[in-house]
């Protein structure tokens, strides 16, 4: 089935590359108009060239002036803001509670919970105003079951779905749905990049992390970016208007977090 989403108008943070460009590209192919931002303007300008219809801005999402930024010319670029999606988050330090240092704790929280914070806060009044809108949240199946040597990360991601199951229930009166999506191991460099400080972190090889990954979830598989982008769109689309405050998991059944 092709959802139509025809002028649509989308935010995506992080949106270069990633879970955040293969976002970005299924709202284009379903007709929304697409604005994202992202740290790197070298990144942005390599999605640019392969999504041309993309409107760009470099932001920091954990610095508020650099969001409030962005969120106004975004907002005016596109004439109103029909979707957000908070995608923006770090791995964050690998390494036992006690052995976490506190600016590698601090930086993972301002981005992961800090920015999905600052970037709803500017679409609401919109979003109230227009009695509509949808805001689709980032965690990870880390963020149902916790995970060892990775408390920073698991921790911001837990408030992700605190913050959604408030949104959805402050937002509802005023037909503006929150949802939740818990990607498992995707299949991307930015994985690759989990294991490589998981590896450093534990002294276990990396083909052994790896393994561990595949294990714990029932279906053996790592997750496209791509399946993510699918049901991100599916949320926001005519196909799930009373779909609002669930934590949807894309990831093969985790059955298990432990080590």
């Amino acid at each position: 089935m092709n959802i139509d989403i025809t002028n649509q108008r989308v935010i995506v943070t992080a949106g270069a590359q990633g879970i955040g460009k293969a976002i970005a590209k299924a709202f284009l192919d379903s007709g929304a108009q697409v604005h994202i931002c992202d740290i790197s303007a070298e990144r942005l300008a390599a999605c640019q060239s392969d999504l041309p219809a993309v409107q760009t801005h470099v932001t920091d999402v954990s610095k508020p002036k650099q969001v409030a930024t962005f969120m106004k010319a975004a907002i005016e670029a596109m004439g109103g803001i029909d979707v957000l999606v908070n995608n923006a988050g770090i791995s964050g330090p690998a390494g036992a509670v006690e052995e976490i240092d506190i600016d590698g704790w601090q930086q993972t929280m301002a981005v992961n919970i800090n920015g999905q914070f600052y970037c709803t806060q500017h679409v609401i009044p919109h979003m109230k105003a227009q009695r509509s809108g949808s805001i689709i949240n980032i965690s990870t199946t880390a963020g149902l079951y916790g995970y060892p040597n990775r408390s920073p990360y698991c921790a911001s991601k837990w408030a992700v779905i605190g913050f959604t199951k408030t949104l959805a229930m402050e937002l509802g009166a005023f037909n503006v749905r929150a949802n939740c999506i818990c990607p498992g191991s995707i299949n991307n460099a930015r994985m690759d990049h989990v294991i490589r400080i998981e590896s450093d972190a534990t002294g276990r090889s990396e083909d052994e992390i790896r393994e561990k990954y595949y294990d714990q979830v029932s279906m053996r598989t790592f997750i496209e970016p791509e399946e993510i982008a699918n049901m991100a769109v599916f949320l926001s689309s005519p196909l799930a208007p009373n779909v609002s405050g669930q934590v949807i998991s894309v990831d093969g059944n985790t059955e298990t977090m432990r080590t």
